[in-house]
Protein backbone atom coordinates (compact mmCIF):
# COMPACT_ATOMS: atom_id res chain seq x y z
CA UNK A 1 0.00 0.00 0.00
CA UNK A 2 2.63 2.60 0.93
CA UNK A 3 4.94 1.57 -1.96
CA UNK A 4 1.66 2.08 -3.99
CA UNK A 5 1.38 5.49 -2.65
CA UNK A 6 5.24 6.18 -3.48
CA UNK A 7 4.85 5.25 -7.10
CA UNK A 8 1.58 6.92 -7.82
CA UNK A 9 3.55 10.35 -5.79
CA UNK A 10 6.51 9.52 -7.79
CA UNK A 11 4.94 9.56 -11.35
CA UNK A 12 2.49 12.93 -10.85
CA UNK A 13 6.23 14.91 -9.75
CA UNK A 14 7.55 13.48 -13.08
CA UNK A 15 4.27 15.00 -14.75
CA UNK A 16 4.75 18.68 -12.55
CA UNK A 17 8.59 18.53 -13.63
CA UNK A 18 7.77 17.77 -17.21
CA UNK A 19 4.94 19.80 -17.99
CA UNK A 20 5.64 22.66 -15.44
CA UNK A 21 2.05 22.63 -13.68
CA UNK A 22 1.21 25.14 -11.22
CA UNK A 23 0.91 22.79 -8.47
CA UNK A 24 4.28 21.04 -9.17
CA UNK A 25 4.97 22.93 -5.66
CA UNK A 26 2.70 20.99 -4.05
CA UNK A 27 3.95 18.04 -6.18
CA UNK A 28 7.44 17.86 -5.04
CA UNK A 29 5.87 18.13 -1.30
CA UNK A 30 4.18 15.37 -1.31
CA UNK A 31 6.80 13.59 -2.62
CA UNK A 32 9.53 14.90 0.07
CA UNK A 33 6.65 13.87 2.76
CA UNK A 34 6.49 10.44 1.06
CA UNK A 35 10.64 9.59 1.29
CA UNK A 36 10.03 10.65 4.79
CA UNK A 37 7.36 8.65 5.31
CA UNK A 38 9.33 5.18 3.73
CA UNK A 39 12.60 5.96 5.53
CA UNK A 40 11.04 5.85 8.69
CA UNK A 41 9.60 2.27 8.35
CA UNK A 42 12.69 1.63 6.82
CA UNK A 43 14.84 2.80 10.16
CA UNK A 44 12.23 1.68 12.49
CA UNK A 45 11.72 -2.04 11.36
CA UNK A 46 8.51 -1.96 10.57
CA UNK A 47 6.83 -4.15 7.97
CA UNK A 48 3.59 -4.43 6.16
CA UNK A 49 1.56 -7.46 7.31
Amino acid sequence: MLWTIVVILFVLWLLGVVTNFVVGGLIHLLLVIAVVIVLYRLFTGRRAV
